[in-house]
């Protein structure tokens, strides 16, 4: 069997990942750097049997798996799992359609119609680039001379991550929030992420430590993945008086600080999922 391994930089959490693979003797890996690749619009060669995306660039990623099952490849996740989670309104859309929990959002366009859609929503909020990871460029903004710098510096900014305005409203997290992880039908494993910061994020300082899988996360996090399409994913999670909310679902996860503190080989569940997803046994 041949597993397409679409990569950019090998981080840590690839590095245990090919570890894994190696342990089986019937999988051949096909390192694809994304950086090399060139590819032909008609192109129709099989590659591989499955291709596994664990590259860091989101449109990259989004555009090669488009490619590949334009190929007729599996690609874990697809491509419509990585346009979905990549994009924070088509998450949040994807979850509300399915009636998921998650906090309020709110998008606008303009800095005044910004402005209206923060005040009726009510302060404070958090306002996020509706592409973007590792929670860069978020804001919480606590009243509105700080809602109107805000949204004044991301006008004449003027990129791509600038010209929407996702706003969500903020949830006190009491110094944590949870990560789970799903692969397939299964949530494996979840972690606190704790900090004294409001972005509770591991990239951020957050620390990782076992979160108990009970029924209602596993729950909530399996529909979410569902909401998605399903695949490989990690749900960050709120807690609040009023139960479990969704924030977002990340198609790249990483694990590599959650493996010791949940005791689980999460980079193990995953290649047997693929290996699985590609109808090998090995």
């Amino acid at each position: 069997m041949k597993v397409g391994f679409l990569h950019s930089i090998i981080r840590k959490d690839e590095k245990l990942l090919i570890e894994e693979f190696k342990k089986h003797r019937d999988v051949e890996l096909q390192f694809i750097d994304v950086r090399d690749l060139k590819f032909n619009i008609e192109s129709r060669e099989f590659v591989a049997d499955v291709i596994l995306e664990r590259c860091i660039n989101h449109s990259r990623a989004l555009h090669a798996m488009m490619l590949y099952e334009n190929m007729g490849l599996k690609c874990i996740n697809t491509a419509q799992v990585a346009l979905t989670c990549g994009d924070k309104l088509l998450t949040s859309i994807a979850l509300n359609k399915h009636n998921i929990p998650q906090p309020a959002v709110s998008v606008a366009f303009t800095e005044e119609s910004a402005i209206e859609a923060i005040e009726a929503m009510g302060y404070p909020v958090v306002i996020k680039p509706a592409v973007g990871s590792w929670g860069r460029l978020i804001s919480k903004v606590n009243d509105r001379d700080a809602a109107e710098a805000l949204l004044e510096h991301k006008t004449i900014l003027g990129s791509y991550h600038h010209s929407i305005f996702y706003i969500q409203k903020y949830i006190p997290k009491q110094g944590r929030d949870i990560r789970s992880f799903v692969v397939g039908d299964k949530c494996i494993a979840a972690i606190y992420r704790t900090s004294d910061h409001w972005i509770t994020n591991t990239t951020r300082g957050g620390i990782a430590s076992n979160c108990p899988l009970s029924e209602e996360l596993c729950q909530i996090s399996l529909q979410a993945a569902k909401a998605v399409g399903g695949g490989v994913l990690a749900i960050d999670i709120f807690e609040t008086e009023q139960g479990l909310l969704v924030n977002e679902v990340n198609y790249t996860m990483e694990f590599r600080n959650s493996i010791t503190p949940t005791g689980v080989n999460i980079p193990a569940a995953i290649v047997e999922y693929v290996i699985a997803q590609a109808g090998g046994n090995s």
